[in-house]
């Protein structure tokens, strides 16, 4: 129980840290006149997360072991193709219901220009999500379940802290056109659906990690979802109405995205029990 104890204050620790990251970084912009959009209030963001989960591995008792570094290709094979495929079928079932419903439109660029979208973004997203996945799928889910907090527990208090930890993120770091891409309402209803989206892909993401045993095909299919999906609402290839962003968006914080992630989770969720049991 001493154990479960010390596993729990380094959590909190690292959840403190985590939330206040933002709004400490919102600090040091204003304190030395900076940029909030790419400022180095944004990087201690990021950074002040995965620094913190590790520096608790290295001097508070946590240790290594569960830290999900490997890749682990040998056996998750499917799991990597899993994750480079989730994202883009989940866009092609956006667009179809929001076509079909007449709220949606999506112009098609063209091959070329989409693909080159794409893969202009894949970089800086591969680059950004090694921190935030080594953040909340290196520490946060793998040291709730070491000190025994049940799984549908364990990826929603991941949820809360990850989307609180969103927060400042929205309010200070993002521009107003990328916001406006990604939603339309305001704060009444883009934040309470906002929490919902990400605890619904904590939930997904967490399966995923307990799954594998692995980070990085959470960095994969995060960074195939930042790619693909700002390739589509920041170039206006998929334009929805007010209704459509909320019901059918591919990005979280829909109801499509939410239903559709829970229900992934579950599934990958029964499979690891059953593989586990057998």
């Amino acid at each position: 129980m001493s154990y479960h104890r010390e596993y729990i204050r380094n959590v909190a620790v690292f959840s403190l840290a985590a939330v206040s990251a933002g709004w400490a970084g919102h600090w040091l912009d204003t304190a030395v006149s900076g940029p909030s959009v790419e400022g180095i209030g944004q990087l201690l963001w990021i950074v002040l997360p995965v620094t913190t989960g590790a520096l608790l591995r290295l001097l508070a008792g946590d240790g290594w072991r569960d830290a999900g570094v490997r890749p682990l290709f040998s056996g998750n094979g499917r799991w990597y193709l899993f994750s480079s495929l989730f994202f883009p079928l989940m866009a092609l079932l956006s667009m179809l219901a929001g076509a079909a419903s007449g709220a949606a439109v999506f112009s098609f660029p063209g091959a070329g220009a989409m693909l080159q979208a794409v893969m202009a973004a894949l970089l800086p997203s591969f680059i950004k999500n090694i921190f935030e996945e080594f953040a909340w799928r290196g520490y946060l889910t793998p040291r709730l379940a070491a000190a025994g907090m049940p799984d549908f527990a364990n990826h929603t208090c991941t949820g809360v802290v990850w989307a609180a930890w969103h927060v400042p993120y929205y309010l200070y770091f993002l521009d107003g056109a990328t916001m406006s891409a990604y939603s339309q309402h305001g704060p009444a209803v883009f934040y309470p659906m906002m929490f919902a989206g990400v605890a619904a892909l904590a939930f997904l993401y967490g399966e995923l990690r307990l799954l594998t045993g692995s980070v990085w095909p959470m960095v994969v299919l995060h960074t195939v979802s930042n790619a693909v999906g700002g390739a589509l609402l920041l170039n206006g290839w998929l334009r929805m109405g007010p209704v459509a962003d909320l019901m059918v968006s591919p990005a979280p914080g829909s109801l499509l995205s939410i239903l559709l992630n829970i229900a992934i989770g579950l599934g990958l969720h029964r499979y690891r029990k059953s593989r586990d049991s057998a």
